[in-house]
């Protein structure tokens, strides 16, 4: 007999808040403040290029090669605008400085409009809330200014446990922090392989959110599939008893 479910542990991007807007948006409106006019569309393209090589050559935020998430992050913002033909040093550290500082900002992020009562719901279920994410260590600074950090025991990003999902390592660390077993505890993700594949790997009950129906070709039970997070708090409900 399983035990009674007593935490969920939430990824946060794209499951419970996501981008305003898009990140070429972003950058070309940081670049345009000390006087740099940039193609969104450009930048976006750039970044693309930017971010696939930099994840492949220093995943996980460089930790293991020495560096961390300011350091990587800034790296990025550089290379993607040098990349637009930015080549001055100190216009390309001013912009990425500020943009590594803008996100931690609200003002750059969504909430979703089903997060808040999701959190709510399953917090008067009885059952204790943390977040496992492959994020840097600003994630506490983003949550709290978005007004949902209140909701979490703990927060393991991947910057912080040096290891990101789908490693399984992470998902150990939290249930260490948990202090429960893997059966005692639900993961809530976007991502087929990074959240549900990987937390059921450890033997936690994953679930996949699809709120776009993107993902109806990946093999999923219909019991563990999320359209929205107005569906989890039901679901949890029978398994905490």
């Amino acid at each position: 007999m399983r035990a009674p479910l007593r935490w969920v542990l939430w990824d946060v991007k794209d499951t419970l808040l996501k981008v305003r807007t898009s990140v070429g948006e972003q950058y070309a409106k940081e670049a345009e403040h000390v006087g740099v006019k940039l193609s969104p569309v450009e930048v976006g393209a750039a970044f693309q290029k930017v971010h696939r090589n930099y994840s492949s050559r220093y995943p996980n935020y460089g930790v293991s090669e020495g560096l961390d998430g300011q350091a990587w992050w800034m790296g990025v913002v550089k290379d993607t605008l040098y990349q637009c033909r930015v080549t001055d040093p100190e216009l390309l550290n001013t912009i990425a400085y500020n943009l590594y500082h803008n996100f931690c900002s609200a003002e750059n992020w969504e909430v979703y409009p089903d997060t808040r009562k999701a959190l709510e719901s399953c917090s008067s279920l009885g059952l204790k809330l943390a977040v496992v994410s492959n994020f840097d260590n600003r994630l506490e600074a983003i949550l709290r200014s978005c007004g949902l950090l209140s909701h979490f025991s703990f927060l393991v990003t991947s910057e912080g446990a040096g290891v990101a999902k789908p490693d399984p390592d992470i998902f150990h660390q939290a249930l260490q922090k948990c202090g429960a077993s893997a059966d005692s505890v639900a993961h809530v993700g976007d991502h087929h392989v990074n959240d549900y594949l990987a937390s059921r790997s450890v033997g936690i009950r994953g679930f996949l959110l699809d709120r776009d129906g993107m993902q109806k070709a990946v093999s999923v039970p219909r019991e563990h599939r999320l359209a929205s997070l107005e569906e989890l708090p039901s679901r949890l409900q029978q398994h905490t008893e």
